[in-house]
């Protein structure tokens, strides 16, 4: 493509994406190899080098994956983007480069329970160590922030009650200490949220939600914004010094805006091996596709499920960000300007046993583990994706044990709101 200024969904079409050159196919193919013939030994010795780019081995670099990383970081506003196995593991990766034992993250308290467990158990093990702040409290973010801190954490949208961050509030924040913001812009996506406009230095995605779109792949990346000057200060020395693997190179002094991209394949990938299969980053590409399509129709039927679900009286509250009682309802055009998604909880009258019978009598919305499916989505999150917590802790992210989760579809929105209602009429009779 030119360098021409294209609307968003022509990138979703067409970004990092040509031609087969060998046989003209015009879907890009599954590079389904594991490595990749050097054109003689000087090109191999560069390659490793990091002296010259290209493809060595499929751990590191893919022809499709390639593809799929070019693409996400157009329409996020990235100069470059590594993929990886899972969100879980973008989220690794993320803090991989910036991170050391002693160090810590703080960390947004509205998160997906299995961020929250990660953070909270799963890094210990690294050394690393997480501080939960509300992150509607600047100034409790900045008391949290100290010398040892080294990257600010949160979601766009929040999993599981669509709660609304002030990105550039945070990210204002996280400058004046010197300090990387990392957004997981899962529940937005790039169609409704663009964090790097507001700030952040790096993006992460679970590509098995939204991007993807139908439930058909594991896969997560993280988006490199290329603004954050890692030689700042002597905070992040795996970007900033010498990297012994290489030979004393500088990934900042010899990449620039790109050094995060290349530490995240050339030692987050090698070592790590996190990769995202070629199949999978394949998938992802052709859901990209109708990525705006798609969440034009998740929106307006949240918009509309949302409103009915509130003036219904079997319903103590619902937690959308699209509504106008919502505290989060003035930040939707100033952070999601083109609505605020289609991920939201509401708490049914009767408690966690109503809960267990509404979503025991749904016909059309499937109980899962999963959301940003075209198919509508409901889960109990305090019984599931959220149960590792204590109940302070869930109430905190918004998984109250009152409250069911949704994911709305992009089904006919008057078939959604039949089949909740005669589920909430068994859940409360």
């Amino acid at each position: 493509m030119s360098d021409a200024t294209y609307g968003f969904d022509t990138l979703a079409v067409h970004a990092g994406a040509r031609p087969d050159p060998t046989t003209g196919a015009r879907n890009t193919p599954i590079y389904q190899t594991t490595a990749y013939v050097f054109r003689d030994a000087d090109h191999a010795a560069a390659l490793f080098n990091l002296q010259e780019v290209g493809f060595i081995y499929s751990r590191l670099t893919n022809p499709t994956v390639a593809v799929l990383q070019e693409r996400v970081a157009t329409l996020e506003g990235g100069v470059g983007a590594v993929c990886c196995s899972s969100g879980h593991a973008a989220q690794i990766m993320a803090l991989f480069p910036l991170m050391s034992p002693g160090k810590n993250v703080v960390v947004s308290t509205r998160l997906y329970g299995g961020t929250v467990t990660q953070m909270t158990q799963t890094i210990k093990r690294f050394g690393w160590s997480a501080k939960f702040v509300d992150f509607d409290d600047l100034d409790a973010i900045r008391d949290a922030i100290d010398d040892d801190t080294r990257a600010v954490f949160c979601e766009s949208i929040a999993n599981p009650g669509g709660y609304i961050t002030d990105l550039r509030a945070v990210a204002d924040v996280a400058d004046a200490a010197g300090l990387p913001l990392i957004v997981d812009n899962t529940s937005a996506t790039p169609y409704l949220c663009r964090p790097i406009e507001h700030g952040a230095t790096l993006v992460v995605h679970s590509l098995t939600k939204y991007l993807t779109g139908n439930g058909s792949v594991t896969g997560g990346v993280v988006v490199d914004s290329g603004t954050f000057d890692w030689s700042a200060s002597d905070k992040f020395p795996s970007l900033s010094a010498s990297e012994p693997a290489y030979h004393g190179l500088k990934f900042h002094e010899t990449f620039g805006p790109l050094a995060f991209t290349f530490h995240g394949i050339a030692i987050g990938l090698r070592d790590l091996g996190m990769t995202l299969n070629p199949q999978a980053a394949h998938y992802t590409l052709m859901g990209i596709e109708t990525l705006g399509l798609r969440m034009e129709k998740h929106v307006s039927n949240a918009r509309k499920i949302a409103n009915w679900l509130e003036q219904d009286d079997r319903v103590n509250y619902v937690t959308y960000a699209g509504l106008e009682s919502s505290p989060y309802f003035n930040r939707v055009e100033q952070v999601c300007p083109r609505g605020a998604g289609s991920l939201f909880t509401f708490a049914v009258k009767g408690g966690y046993e109503a809960c267990m019978k509404l979503i025991d009598s749904l016909e059309i919305f499937s109980h899962v583990a999963n959301l940003g499916d075209t198919r509508s989505l409901i889960i109990h999150s305090a019984s599931t994706t959220h149960r590792q917590l204590d109940e302070n802790q869930q109430r905190a992210a918004g998984a109250d044990p009152e409250v069911v989760r949704v994911s709305i579809g992009i089904e006919d929105p008057d078939d959604l709101i039949a089949d909740l209602d005669q589920a909430l009429a068994k859940a409360t009779a």
